[in-house]
């Protein structure tokens, strides 16, 4: 029976910023895993924010932009502060969150999550604005028309809410999250922003 290593993450999510390097080490090591049949990694949207047109308050910049040098002074991420000064920042994570659920469909997802995360943390660009998302979602292959035409989709659908209600029901409720599905049994995998190995070994054990 093949264990499912679900990510739950969100791609505006700083702390998923941080968690990037340590998280792309675990993947490779995890190959073999999935090469064999015994792990598949099922990424899961965890959407931070509503939809909102409104500016972000004075008192939410202020501690998201103290959550980011915490970040670079805890970890070494780098981030480009600009976006708070040049930026017309809004809490609204879900346009992001539906542009890798399209990409998903194509089989871009990581792709897409990457493109904004260069976008939004090193470029000071805003993925909470369909322009933005359009030129990430050029970025990595996809045509504007046909993207923008899928985002409608997934929004009337509420194919993205669908998901994250069951991120929810499995209890993964902050980003990131990591948790292994083998049969019934869902068994959280702490996480470790430094070092790879830790999470790999609670893995092989919880297979085991």
């Amino acid at each position: 029976m093949t264990a499912t290593l679900i990510y739950c993450y969100d791609p505006m999510c700083s702390w998923c910023w941080g968690f990037r390097p340590t998280w792309s080490k675990l993947q490779k090591s995890l190959q073999g895993l999935v090469d064999t049949n015994q792990i598949t990694i099922q990424p899961m949207l965890g959407g931070l924010a509503v939809d909102s047109d409104q500016p972000m308050p004075d008192a939410m910049r202020h501690k998201l932009e103290d959550t980011w040098q915490q970040i670079q002074s805890s970890l070494g991420t780098e981030f480009n502060f600009d976006f708070w000064r040049n930026a017309q920042p809004r809490r609204s994570t879900y346009p992001a969150c539906r542009a890798c659920y399209v990409a998903r469909d194509v089989g871009l997802e990581e792709e897409m999550y990457h493109a904004i995360q260069q976008a939004y943390y090193l470029e000071a660009k805003n993925p909470s604005n369909l322009n933005t998302l359009i030129e990430c979602a050029e970025h990595i292959g996809l045509k504007a028309d046909g993207f923008q035409k899928a985002m409608m989709h997934v929004e009337k659908e509420r194919l993205l809410e669908a998901e994250i209600e069951q991120a929810r029901h499995l209890n993964l409720n902050s980003f990131p999250s990591l948790a292994l599905l083998k049969g019934d049994q869902l068994i959280s995998i702490p996480l470790d922003y430094q070092d790879h190995l830790s999470m790999l070994a609670q893995i092989k054990k919880a297979l085991s």
